[in-house]
Formats: C-alpha cells, structure tokens, sequence
C-alpha cells in the first residue's frame, strides 16, 4: 500500500507511525512521499484508535492577529499555528466553534464590517458561513452554508452532528430556528425551532447525553434529547457566568468562584477571585481539566490601561490547584472561539 519500512507490513508501520505525537507530523511527512501520503490517510486514523495514540487539542481564536487561529498541545505544552482562516468577512465575532469527524469547524458570526456579499455597512449583519480545518492536510474548505446568518448563537455536537440554535440574524433580529448538520453529506436540515426567544446571546453545552441551550439572563434552560424532538424548558435557577463541561458536569465561574453545578446543587471547587478584572477571556474544559485562556485585564482606579493578555492558567476539578500552561505565542486578547478537537 505505501511501502512505509523496509521489512515490515504497513499494518505494522502504520501502527508506529501512530505513535508519533501530532505536533512531528510536517516533519513525518519530509521524510518520503510514502511517509506524507501516510500520514494524510484515514488507515493511519483507524491505527491510532487501535493503539489509543489519539490526542486531545484545544483550538483558540482570539482578537489578535485577525481570523488566525492557534492548537495547544496540552501534553507537551506548545502551541501550533493554523494557516489564517480564508473567509472574506473581515472582524468576524460572535461565532460557532466545535469538533467533530476529526477537524474543526467555525460556524456563521457577525461583524461590524463590510457585508461582502451586498456592500452593505450595517453595522449589524451576520453569515451563514462554515468552514472546517482539516489538522492532517493542514487546510481550511468552506461546507455548505448553514440555512440562516446567525451569531452569538448556541452550538455542540450531538451524537456526531452539530446542532446550532437561536441566536441573531441580520439586523440584530433574534430566533427561534434550529438546525443540524450532517459531516457525511454536507447538508443542513431543520429541526423544530426554540420554545422561547430572547434578546440576548446564547450557548450551547451536551449534558448528560442531551443539548442544553442557555441564554444570557434567564433562569430557564432548553434541553433537546433527540434531534427528531422538541425542545422542553426547565426552570433550574443555576448560576450566571462562563461555563465549561468537564467529564460530563456543568462548572460556572461567578463571584470570583467556580462552582460545580448539579440540578439545585451548587458546591465551590476552587477560588478565581484573581481574575475578576480579567474579562473576555475563554473557559473552557479538557479531559479532567479547566482552562482560562487569554482575555484582557481591565481598567482600575489606579490604571485605565487596558491589556491584552495570551495567559493559560489551568487546574483539575480532581486537585483544583491553578498552574500556569505555555501563553499563546501569536494570539492575545479577547477569545472569540475556543474548542477541544480529537485527533
């Protein structure tokens, strides 16, 4: 099939080669065009399910440099540069973020740009834009747009497909409208719309096998538990804040804690009140670990200056201990999307 080593199957070559960390893979690729063409296949994926070589990823696209996007490799710690997402909307905000099949994919947003399609200067509009990356090829590909322009909207993957719901279309006009995407046939189809609208931005977490849609100020949460199904709202009063899921369970920063959520239940794992003037940062969780990436340090009395900051600062819900990761090494400042990726 590829001739990869001299004296040994390809089955077993390819099971080495699936040890190599991700990181060496333009390397791998240098050494013959075998090698390269190896490395881009989806044998080499089935090798590393087999041999339990698959990495965890996290992806990170901050306010600066514009449209560039950065992976951190938590396992040896550093962090590796995306080519620059190729999209014509300039200043691109407020969109999805999620992973699946192996790339990652960035969904719709808004901007306060030049619509490129009609030339208009709104101020307000949003795209229905997807694009994925694929690690492996190291390239960006547009996919099917999804059916509405939406931004700051809720999004996950369920059970392989990526669910989007609510949000804001053009003309800061919010919605109810749901819609899921399938990898394999690269198609948006509908599904029922949100029991409830609101006028603020809203996100999207897979809890318990179930989406979980919450909008910013309400007490209500939307919960979908298959996608041919409605939405059910329940009343669960949680707490407000920056959330990230950790091994199947809610955290939510709020009153310079964070807290694990459970139903009505509330329990403090680990103080943050050190960062409460850092704003616009992500939060986000991997495998049994929480990140707080990036964001800027506020004004105070003392100090109107506003700093970008490319700052990693992590701990685990088992020893909630903060450390400090290797800072992003180009981008800095307010984190406009963050999400794991498996490779």
């Amino acid at each position: 099939m590829f001739g990869l080593i001299e004296g040994l199957p390809d089955a077993v070559a390819l099971r080495c080669i699936a040890r190599v960390p991700f990181h060496l893979y333009p390397k791998l690729g240098l050494v013959s065009y075998s090698w390269r063409d190896a490395i881009r296949s989806s044998e080499l994926f089935k090798a590393q399910q087999e041999v339990g070589s698959a990495e965890e990823l996290l992806c990170v696209c901050a306010y600066d440099p514009e449209n560039l996007w950065q992976m951190y490799d938590p396992l040896h710690d550093l962090w590796i540069t995306l080519p620059v997402l190729p999209s014509k909307v300039r200043h691109l905000s407020h969109f999805g973020v999620v992973s699946t099949g192996g790339k990652l994919f960035v969904l719709g947003g808004g901007s306060d740009d030049v619509d490129p399609l009609t030339g208009d200067q709104d101020g307000s509009f949003a795209t229905n834009e997807v694009w994925s990356y694929d690690p492996i090829m190291r390239r960006w590909a547009q996919r099917a747009s999804m059916i509405l322009p939406r931004a700051m909207f809720a999004c996950c993957v369920l059970k392989g497909k990526i669910i989007v719901a609510g949000g804001f279309t053009s003309c800061r006009k919010s919605i109810s409208q749901a819609e899921v995407y399938d990898l394999e046939k690269d198609l948006w189809t509908p599904i029922p719309d949100l029991n409830r609208t609101h006028n603020s931005a809203c996100s999207g977490f897979v809890i318990g096998g179930k989406v979980h849609v919450f909008h910013k100020g309400l007490s209500t949460v939307q919960v979908l538990d298959h996608i041919g199904f409605g939405w059910t709202v329940e009343d669960n009063d949680w707490l407000q804040g920056p959330m990230a899921v950790v091994q199947g369970s809610l955290y939510v920063m709020c009153h310079g804690l964070i807290v694990k959520q459970e139903k009505e239940v509330s329990t403090e794992v680990i103080l943050a009140s050190e960062f409460r003037r850092r704003i616009g940062f992500a939060m986000t969780g991997l495998r049994d670990e929480i990140y707080l990436i990036g964001g800027v340090i506020g004004p105070d009395r003392f100090n109107r200056d506003i700093k970008p900051v490319s700052d990693v600062d992590i701990f685990s819900v088992d020893k909630p201990t903060w450390r400090q990761a290797a800072p992003m090494t180009k981008c800095r400042g307010t984190i406009f999307g963050c999400t794991q990726l498996r490779i």
